[in-house]
């Protein structure tokens, strides 16, 4: 039995954990297939994100992939670029992009998170590309651009399959990620 949830024509995807007023809004490019089967961002074992995050400080206790919903409480929540799930990002398709990135501007700018976390460049430029309409160079690191009033930070994408980053490398990034939002 999946814990996943159902949405564009009858989709097997995650759950949006939004909710106003939060610090960080992390943005992941698509939900892998095992995390929308299992119902939990980031579930797949191998994925560094909980341990990179946990490394970060971003919260003071050790946080596991079925506690994601939890995090609303501490101002953290969870979405997707595209929410039609893939064994790898490489299998998105620009069609996705197009229908999914404008459905996420409009929950930043309706939301409003404080800082808005991209999971990878690859999810940044597709959001730039189908969302504003832009194309243009990005680095990881805070952004120039905003999201209406958010802030815009961009990761490395902790995916197992992204091995130029090291889980160090990754939770240094999260604890820049945890300075920017003090700011």
């Amino acid at each position: 039995m999946s814990n996943g949830t159902k949405a564009s024509d009858e989709l097997l995807t995650l759950p949006d954990h939004l909710r106003e007023g939060l610090d960080i809004l992390f943005v992941g490019l698509n939900p892998s297939q095992y995390s929308a089967e299992v119902g939990h961002y980031f579930a797949n074992p191998r994925n560094r994100f909980w341990p990179a995050f946990n490394m970060s400080g971003l919260v003071g206790r050790p946080v596991t992939f079925d506690e994601d919903a939890t995090l609303l409480d501490d101002g953290i929540g969870f979405t997707d670029v595209a929410k039609r799930p893939t064994p790898m990002g490489s299998g998105l398709r620009a069609a996705d992009f197009r229908e999914w990135a404008p459905v996420l501007k409009g929950k930043i700018v309706r939301f409003a998170p404080k800082l808005v976390c991209f999971h990878g460049l690859m999810a940044y430029k597709g959001y730039l590309q189908h969302g504003e309409g832009v194309k243009e160079q990005a680095q990881l690191g805070l952004q120039d651009r905003t999201i209406g009033a958010s802030a815009v930070f961009v990761v490395p994408n902790p995916s197992p399959a992204n091995a130029k980053y090291s889980l160090n490398d990754l939770a240094e990034w999260y604890g820049r990620l945890r300075e920017a939002s003090k700011r």
